[in-house]
C-alpha cells in the first residue's frame, strides 16, 4: 500500500493517543518538559541499564526484588497521577515525596538485610515500615493497573484479619496485622514472591526486548506483510487484522494496545470495504485479544506459567499452539464468511505490497522472534534468549545496509542502483561515490533510538511489576489462610460435584476476575485463584487422564487447569459489560460499544469452547500424545471452526435453514473434540449442510 494512502487510513494520532489513555491506563502516564522531564528520562534508563548489568553480574532474589520493586513503584508516582483526569504536565510535590518514600521503604530491606536477618521477631518500626510499604504498593497498583486487582487484594487480606468472623468456607484462625505485614512485607512468601522474581528477571528483559523491537519498525511490517498475503482477498482488511494481530501479539502484551495500534489502520480500512462499524471493531478487538494467547510470549504469561508449575518454556508453546491456531481460524473463517454474505471484494491488488518485495526489504526484522524461538527451543533459560533476541534486533536493523554495501563493493553502481534509485536515490559515477550514498542511508537503530528503548522497556515494566507485587499478596494470603482449598469445595458443593457444572461456574469467576486488568496480572490472578480449583476438580474427575500426566510430570497435569482459568480471564477484554478491548476498536469505528461487544464475543467462539475440550482431552495440548494424533486434532479441528462459522454466520453458499444451522454447529463441535469417532461424525455432517447448500442452488 503506498505511503500516503496510508496516512490517509490512520486515525489521527491525536485521536489514537486519547483512546489509548482512556482505555488503558498504563498509556495515560505524565509528560514532564524541560528538566523535569529530562530527569525522568535518565532515571528510566539507569533503571534499564540496572536490570541489564543484573544479569551479568547477578544480583541474590532478597537483594534484587526489593530493589526492582523499590524503583518501579518510585517512577509509578512519578509518572502516573492520582486520578486518570489529573493535569500530565506536572509533579506534584506530594508525589514526588511519596516517590522517594516508596524507594526508601523497599530499600530498607535492601540496606538492613544482615540485621534483619540475624534478629529474633520484627520491631515495631519494621512493622510500620512493612505496612507502608504494602499500602504505597496497593495505591501504586490502583493508579496503574486499576482498582479490580486490588480490591480482591483487600478482600483476601480482610478474609485473614477477620479469619474468626467469616462464613463457611472462608473461616479460618484469623490473624493480627503484624503477622500479616511481616508474613507479606519480609517473606518471599507475599509480595515478594515468585511473580516479583519473573519480573525483575527475564518479563523485563521480554519488554525491553519488546521495545527494541518496536523501534526497528516491525509493526509496520506486519501490516505489509498482512497486506500482501490476503489484503486483495474477499475481505481483504479484516483479515489483515486477524493476522497482524496474531503477529503483533507475539512481542505485545496488552489487547487494547493491539487493537488501537493495528485497528487505526485495519477498521477505518474495513469500512470503507463495506463492513459494518460493530463488525469491524469486532474483528480487530478479537484478534487483538487473541494475541494474549498467541505463543511465544503470551503477554509474558508464558514466562510466568513456566516457572508457577515447574515446566519447560517449550513445552508451555507447544501446548498453547492448537488453541491459539484455532482462535485465529475461526475468526478468519467468520469474517471470510461475513464478506461472503455481504459481497464485500478485497482491496485493490495493484495497490498492496508485493510479499517477495516486503520479504526481500524487510523480512530479517522476523530474525529476532525466530532467534527467541530457537534459543528456547535448544533449552537455555528465557533470560539468556531474551539477551540474544535484544542483540539480534540491534545487528539485524542494520542487516538491509549491509546487504547493500555487500552488493555495492562486490557488483558496483549498478547493484546499487538495484537496492537503491527505485527509492529515489540518484545515480552515482563511481563504485566510491555510490558505496558513500550507500553509508549515508544507513538504515538501523541510532543513538536516541537505543535511548527511546531503554525509556520505553522501563516504563512498560511499571504495571507489570506491580501487578506482581499485588497478586504475591493474594497468593500469600490464599496460602496463609488455606482458603484455596475451601473455595475448591465450596464451588464443587454448588455444583453438585458435575464437572461440566463446575467448569462453567470458574469460567465466569474467571471472566469477572479478568475484567479490566493487565495480561500478566490477569494470569497471576486467574491461576492463583481459580486454577487449583478447576485442577482439583479434573483430578478427582478423570483420575485415569490426569493419572497418567501427573506420572509423566506434575506440571503436564497443571497445565490444562492454568490454561483454562487464563483463557476466560484474557477474553474478558471483549466480553461485556467491561470489554475494554471491544470498546476501544469502538471508539476507533465510531460503533455501539455493546454490539461490538457482542460480535466481538462471537467472533472469539473457540476461546468459550476450545478450552472445555482441552481440560476434557489434554491430547489437544500435545500431552502424552502422538504426532499423528496431533495432526488429526489440527486438521479436524480447523474443519469443526468452519463448521461452527457457517452456524454462527447462518449462510455458507446461501443463507442456511435451521436444520443446517443445527446440523453444521453439532458436526463442528464433534470435530472440535478430538476422536476418530467423532470426527467421522463430524465430517459427515458438515459434507452433509455443503451437499444440500450446492443442491439448493442448482436447484435456484
Amino acid at each position: 500500500m503506498q505511503e500516503l494512502e496510508k496516512q490517509g487510513m490512520q486515525a489521527a494520532q491525536s485521536e489514537v493517543d486519547a483512546i489509548m489513555q482512556k482505555y488503558d491506563r498504563e498509556s495515560a502516564f505524565r509528560t514532564l518538559s524541560g528538566f523535569r522531564g529530562l530527569i525522568l528520562s535518565a532515571v528510566l534508563i539507569l533503571f534499564s541499564l540496572l536490570q541489564l548489568y543484573s544479569t551479568w553480574r547477578i544480583i541474590p532474589s532478597t537483594h534484587m526484588r526489593p530493589i526492582h520493586l523499590g524503583i518501579v513503584l518510585m517512577l509509578a508516582y512519578l509518572l502516573y497521577p492520582v486520578r486518570r483526569k489529573s493535569p500530565k504536565d506536572r509533579l506534584p510535590w506530594y508525589d514526588a515525596v511519596l516517590a522517594l518514600l516508596s524507594l526508601a521503604v523497599y530499600l530498607y530491606q535492601v540496606v538492613f538485610f544482615k540485621k534483619i536477618a540475624m534478629q529474633f521477631g520484627y520491631t515495631d518500626i519494621q512493622i510500620w515500615i512493612g505496612l507502608i510499604g504494602i499500602l504505597l504498593l496497593l495505591e501504586g497498583c490502583r493508579r496503574v493497573v486499576g482498582l479490580p486487582i486490588v480490591i480482591i487484594s483487600l478482600c483476601f487480606v480482610a478474609v485473614g484479619l477477620l479469619g474468626r468472623s467469616m462464613p463457611g468456607f472462608l473461616a479460618n484462625r484469623g490473624f493480627t496485622v503484624k503477622q500479616l505485614v511481616q508474613y507479606l512485607f519480609y517473606t518471599q512468601e507475599g509480595v515478594f514472591g515468585t511473580p516479583v522474581g519473573a519480573s525483575s528477571t527475564f518479563i523485563f528483559l521480554f519488554i525491553l526486548f519488546g521495545s527494541f523491537l518496536e523501534k526497528t519498525g516491525v509493526g509496520e511490517f506486519f501490516i505489509d506483510l498482512s497486506n500482501a498475503v490476503c489484503g486483495h482477498k474477499r475481505g481483504g482488511p479484516a483479515k489483515v487484522a486477524v493476522i497482524t494481530s496474531a503477529f503483533e501479539g507475539t512481542v505485545s502484551g496488552s489487547s487494547v494496545a493491539n487493537t488501537v495500534g493495528s485497528g487505526s489502520f485495519t477498521i477505518p480500512m474495513m469500512k470503507q470495504l463495506g463492513y459494518r462499524p460493530e463488525f469491524a471493531a469486532a474483528v480487530e478487538a478479537a484478534a487483538s485479544t487473541g494475541g494474549q494467547i498467541m505463543p511465544p510470549v503470551m503477554g509474558a504469561a508464558a514466562f510466568l506459567m513456566a516457572e508457577s508449575i515447574g515446566l519447560p518454556y517449550g513445552v508451555i508453546v507447544r501446548a498453547a499452539v492448537v488453541p491459539a491456531l484455532l482462535y485465529f481460524a475461526g475468526i478468519y473463517i467468520i469474517t471470510d464468511l461475513e464478506a461472503r454474505k455481504q459481497g464485500l471484494v478485497g482491496m485493490d491488488k495493484a495497490k498492496m505490497p508485493r510479499l517477495s518485495r516486503v520479504m526481500l526489504e524487510r523480512g530479517f526484522l522476523m530474525l529476532p522472534l525466530v532467534a527467541i524461538i530457537v534459543i528456547l527451543a535448544l533449552g537455555f533459560t528465557p533470560t539468556m534468549a531474551a539477551l540474544i533476541g535484544i542483540v539480534t534486533a540491534i545487528v539485524g536493523s542494520y542487516l538491509r545496509t549491509l546487504a547493500e554495501l555487500v552488493c555495492v563493493l562486490v557488483r558496483g553502481k549498478k547493484a546499487y542502483k538495484m537496492v537503491a534509485n527505485g527509492e529515489g536515490v540518484p545515480m552515482q559515477d563511481t563504485k566510491g561515490q555510490a558505496l558513500m550514498a550507500a553509508l549515508r542511508r544507513t538504515q538501523g537503530l541510532h543513538g536516541m533510538d537505543y535511548l527511546k528503548a531503554l525509556e520505553s522497556g522501563a516504563r512498560s515494566i511499571i504495571g507489570v511489576a506491580l501487578a506482581c507485587g499485588t497478586a504475591g499478596i493474594i497468593a500469600g494470603m490464599i496460602t496463609k489462610t488455606g482458603i484455596g482449598l475451601k473455595m475448591g469445595a465450596g464451588l464443587s458443593s454448588i455444583a453438585g460435584g458435575n464437572l461440566l457444572l463446575l467448569l462453567l461456574f470458574t469460567m465466569i469467576a474467571s471472566i469477572l476476575l479478568g475484567m479490566g486488568v493487565p495480561t500478566t496480572a490477569n494470569y497471576l490472578i486467574t491461576s492463583t485463584i481459580m486454577a487449583p480449583i478447576v485442577f482439583k476438580a479434573l483430578s478427582s474427575s478423570l483420575p485415569a487422564v490426569y493419572g497418567a500426566l501427573a506420572a509423566i510430570n506434575e506440571g503436564y497435569a497443571l497445565l490444562p487447569a492454568h490454561l483454562f482459568t487464563f483463557y476466560f480471564g484474557i477474553i474478558a477484554d471483549i466480553t461485556p459489560p467491561v470489554a475494554l478491548a471491544a470498546m476501544a476498536g469502538a471508539a476507533i469505528a465510531k460503533s455501539d460499544p455493546l454490539k461490538t461487544g457482542l460480535n466481538a464475543s462471537k467472533l472469539a467462539i473457540a476461546a468459550f469452547l476450545v478450552p472445555y475440550i482441552f481440560v476434557l482431552n489434554p491430547q489437544m495440548l500435545m500431552l502424552n500424545a502422538q504426532w499423528y494424533e496431533v495432526v488429526q486434532i489440527i486438521l479436524s479441528s480447523l474443519v469443526g471452526m468452519f463448521g461452527i462459522g457457517m452456524a454462527l454466520e447462518r449462510y455458507w453458499k446461501t443463507r442456511l435453514n435451521i436444520p443446517q444451522i443445527l446440523l453444521a454447529l453439532v458436526g463442528g463441535l464433534m470435530l472440535i473434540y478430538p476422536g476418530t469417532l467423532t470426527d467421522l461424525g463430524g465430517v459427515a455432517l458438515i459434507v452433509l449442510v455443503v451437499l444440500w447448500q450446492r443442491f439448493q442452488l442448482k436447484k435456484a
